[in-house]
């Protein structure tokens, strides 16, 4: 443990400034993210929306999302990943605020377009930037942590946003449970969350050549190497249709199967996220002893049974402790995926896989959510886990198929700074 513990900090010392501030940005932005994701479903459902509206608003967002991944990439390489970066974080918080505003069906609606195009734009720059800014050695530390960092921030956040609006309602004179708690909660949470933008100001961003800029480079790509494409976005697809049919809802699950209260849903939820931070935080060491895609294999493996304990599980104890064992082991799997994605393509190429891999992700969550929402007002969570058993079961097994074999790909240079 002694020798990983000292191996862990080597690597991150070896972090450049610009990762660093990164890091700074995405603790920031996961402990404002961490309580509007709490929170948010709580504000529409105590305007009189219900599920079914939660379902549409996901996918609008992502629908968003996966519409103009593409075009973002090209932006993203056009602006610079610096830019786009900035950009992305503050029309993020632009929107949470005119969400609380101006509270209407039609806001939400045009509002998650916006946020579905912001994200979009950062997530499509968060990987080639971060690829471009290590070496070899510590890039899946950085993208873990990177990863960890945040969940670890939203465990804050959810921890601190589950009481939120109960202190906002004592102040005010009204209910905890109130759109007006509701809102001034997450006013909080979006002058909160433009923090993040400071440390991104400070970063340098690497510079681009002219060919990594050509609109058509997508297509061009994705026609040089369809089979490679298709097996690292496949399973990447599959698994996110699944965790669109249940995770956006997990606050509303143990609302309605276990009737918990919002400050014991926030701290399941803060705990959840720690979790995942923990397994995040010590996948790159793991990894570097049985190989990264052996870790993707094993560990979405074994989250499967603690799926099935969190859904049908009758005691809301069970399901709470299989929440925490499922997420990190089914998530701390992620960043070490991303790392060894970006690591089997060529520089060039990289902010357009980046988009593909952002479709990827957004195309469950684009169409799941609706189906999970009628789902839920017909039948309950029963069929939506059993069909995040089945998906992620597929999953995995593809993962297995495709790479288990695979020869570790060549070492991916840093691109130079501007």
């Amino acid at each position: 443990m002694a020798n990983v513990l000292r191996a862990y900090a080597a690597r991150v010392r070896q972090f450049s400034p610009n990762a660093r501030l990164y890091l700074a940005s995405t603790i920031l932005t996961g402990a404002a993210l961490g309580v509007y994701r709490l929170l948010f479903n709580f504000y529409a459902l105590s305007l009189g929306m219900n599920e079914g509206d939660l379902g549409e608003f996901i996918t609008i967002n992502s629908m968003t999302a996966l519409i103009v991944a593409l075009p973002m990439g090209y932006l993203a390489d056009f602006l610079g990943r610096k830019k786009s970066l900035i950009i992305g974080a503050g029309v993020v918080a632009f929107a949470i605020a005119a969400m609380v505003f101006w509270p209407s069906k039609g806001i939400f609606i045009v509002m998650n377009i916006v946020m579905g195009a912001a994200q979009s734009l950062s997530a499509v720059s968060m990987a080639p930037f971060l690829i471009e800014n290590s070496d070899e050695e510590e890039r899946t530390y950085l993208f873990s942590l990177s990863s960890g960092a945040q969940m670890t921030a939203a465990f804050v956040g959810n921890a601190v946003g589950g009481n939120l609006p109960t202190w906002i309602a004592s102040r005010q004179g009204v209910s905890p449970t109130s759109s007006t708690a509701y809102a001034g909660a997450l006013g909080i949470i979006a002058a909160a969350s433009i923090l993040a933008i400071l440390p991104l100001s400070f970063m340098r961003a690497p510079h681009l050549e002219k060919a990594q800029r050509s609109l058509f480079a997508p297509f061009s790509y994705a026609a040089k190497q369809p089979a490679l494409l298709g097996k690292l976005i496949l399973p990447m697809l599959i698994t996110s249709i699944g965790a669109g049919l249940f995770m956006p809802f997990m606050n509303v699950f143990f609302r309605v199967a276990h009737h918990q209260p919002d400050p014991v849903i926030g701290n399941v939820l803060a705990w959840g996220a720690l979790a995942m931070g923990i397994g995040l935080l010590i996948a790159p060491p793991i990894a570097d002893r049985i190989g990264k895609i052996q870790l993707v294999v094993i560990t979405q493996g074994l989250s499967i049974p603690f799926l099935a304990l969190l859904g049908y599980a009758p005691w809301f104890w069970i399901s709470g402790l299989a929440y925490y064992i499922r997420l990190a082991l089914m998530n701390m799997s992620g960043p070490v995926y991303q790392t060894f994605v970006m690591e089997h393509v060529e520089p060039s190429a990289r902010a357009t896989v980046a988009s593909l891999v952002s479709m990827a992700n957004s195309f469950g969550w684009a169409f799941s959510p609706s189906i999970s929402g009628w789902l839920q007002v017909k039948y309950g969570f029963g069929p939506v886990f059993l069909g995040v058993i089945t998906l992620y079961t597929i999953s995995v097994f593809l993962y297995w198929k495709f790479f288990w074999f695979t020869k570790p790909a060549p070492a991916a240079s840093p691109a130079p700074a501007d």
